[in-house]
């Protein structure tokens, strides 16, 4: 028996992952490390009993070799004797109709498959042949991120599925590194599939892979994963203790028995009480929501329905935005907020000499004048280069997918984000008007800044002045 077999059927008896006789379904992509996996568990099989079963998700990125990996796991299972399961998903449209990153939209899909063949065939446990190494690229990659303790500890050796409660996720590799996995493969003449986008450094766990741990490794820690791990394991025992501790705090407060005030609690439980209230609630914590909620009570913090919501796809997009609110006890509650819909309507001007409208209850007044020099700063007041913006323009609301590029920035920016960053509110963004060229370029939001192009420079000979009111 090898070494790193002895130590992953090890690490399998220590944490109960899979017990004598049960059934676990193993997730294969293909690649070395799923390849390994399958195959150490294959030869522990008859000796402990087990009833394993292959699953895998064919994600159609990657056209032919996407197949080529299916073919090779499908090849692979059927000559270990054992049931195969795939499914195929349009991860690039499903990442776009949903608002999602590509890797995300990835994983969320792959998850429900295997969620889904699972609790089909009966195995409520999946294994999933998540390494060392792995654990080393998350904690940097969560710590870029700005993650607290539970982020930081990493993955563990047993979790729930995100889709299904009810089905356990099991990593039995969590002890081993690549190399150890690499050299068992090449021992034993194990097939795998590389994966060509691994070596992108578009991604930014790629990055981190191949130039932030060479460069620790090399000028700062020889020995950085064993350090990153220890650190690891002591940050998920900490996280650990204060989530136990803010879980019976909660019970001894829904039970209405006296205990210890919110306020007199420890920081790290009081974040532990508010972050297991928005799991609760179906809400992703982060840091900034659960400060604010811890620090400030009774005041409501506003989530964006698609980043803060765990909640079905059809549900997100109807969904504009909820409020939490955290009383002086310590309870978190939620309130939806109706979704706030783009008003339509728009009118458009000649801006020869000067003259005046309104628009959507907004007075507006402009005047055309020679001269560069930008006189001063009056309230509700801008200047713009006339000929920059032309002789005609358009005024209206804003509208899904505007683009503009504010003065002082290199280029242009989503019009929602530039509103996100300004901290304007949903529903005050939506009252906003906006004027924009005869050829769609934005150069004016209501009462934040002008246009980068658009400004008075030394190259110009006629300036607008532009001046609105609001009753």
């Amino acid at each position: 028996m090898s070494r790193l077999l002895e130590r992953v059927e090890t690490s399998i008896r220590k944490h109960r992952l899979i017990e004598p006789g049960e059934s676990c379904l193993v997730a294969v992509s293909g690649g070395l490390d799923s390849m390994v996996l399958l195959q150490l568990l294959n030869a522990m099989a008859v000796r402990r009993t087990w009833k394993l079963a292959v699953a895998h998700f064919n994600h159609r990125l990657r056209g032919k070799s996407s197949d080529a990996d299916e073919n090779l796991v499908r090849k692979t299972a059927k000559r270990l004797g054992l049931r195969f399961v795939s499914a195929t998903g349009e991860v690039r449209k499903f990442a776009l109709a949903g608002g999602l990153s590509v890797e995300m939209a990835a994983r969320k899909l792959r998850h429900e498959f295997l969620a889904k063949a699972a609790a089909r065939l009966g195995i409520r446990k999946i294994a999933f042949a998540h390494h060392a190494d792995d654990q080393v690229e998350l904690f940097f990659l969560r710590l870029l991120r700005g993650s607290g303790g539970e982020g930081l500890a990493g993955m563990k050796w047993r979790s729930r599925s995100p889709v299904d409660p009810g089905i356990e996720l099991i990593r039995p590799l969590l002890n081993e590194h690549k190399t150890w996995l690499r050299a068992y493969a090449l021992d034993g003449g194990i097939a795998f599939r590389e994966d060509a986008s691994n070596a992108s450094l578009d991604i930014q766990r790629n990055r981190i892979r191949h130039e932030l741990l060479p460069l620790l490794r090399q000028k700062y820690q020889p020995a950085l994963e064993r350090t990153i791990l220890r650190a690891a394991e002591l940050i998920r025992g900490d996280a650990e203790h204060a989530a136990v501790v803010a879980r019976e705090w909660l019970e001894v407060f829904r039970n209405g028995r006296a205990g210890q005030r919110f306020e007199q609690l420890p920081v790290a439980v009081q974040r532990q009480a508010i972050y297991i209230q928005m799991l609760e609630l179906g809400i992703v914590p982060d840091f900034e929501a659960v400060e604010k909620l811890r620090c400030e009570p009774d005041v409501p913090i506003g989530l964006g329905g698609r980043a803060g919501m765990r909640a079905k796809r059809d549900e997100a997009a109807s969904m504009a935005f909820c409020r939490l609110v955290r009383d002086g006890k310590g309870r978190v509650s939620v309130k939806s907020v109706p979704k706030v819909e783009f008003r339509a309507g728009e009118i458009s001007l000649e801006l020869a000499g000067k003259g005046e409208t309104t628009f959507s209850g907004v007075n507006l007044r402009w005047e055309q004048g020679y001269g560069r020099k930008r006189p001063l700063q009056a309230p509700q007041t801008e200047w713009f280069d006339a000929d920059e913006v032309g002789k005609a323009i358009v005024v209206r609301h804003w509208r899904r997918g505007d683009r503009f590029q504010p003065i002082g920035m290199k280029k242009a920016v989503k019009l929602q984000d530039f509103f996100t960053n300004e901290k304007v509110s949903r529903g005050q963004r939506h009252e906003l008007i906006v004027a924009q060229t005869v050829q769609g370029e934005v150069f004016w939001v209501e009462g934040l800044r002008i246009a980068e192009r658009f400004k008075l420079t030394e190259g110009t000979i006629r300036r607008l002045k532009w001046r609105w009111h609001r009753p």
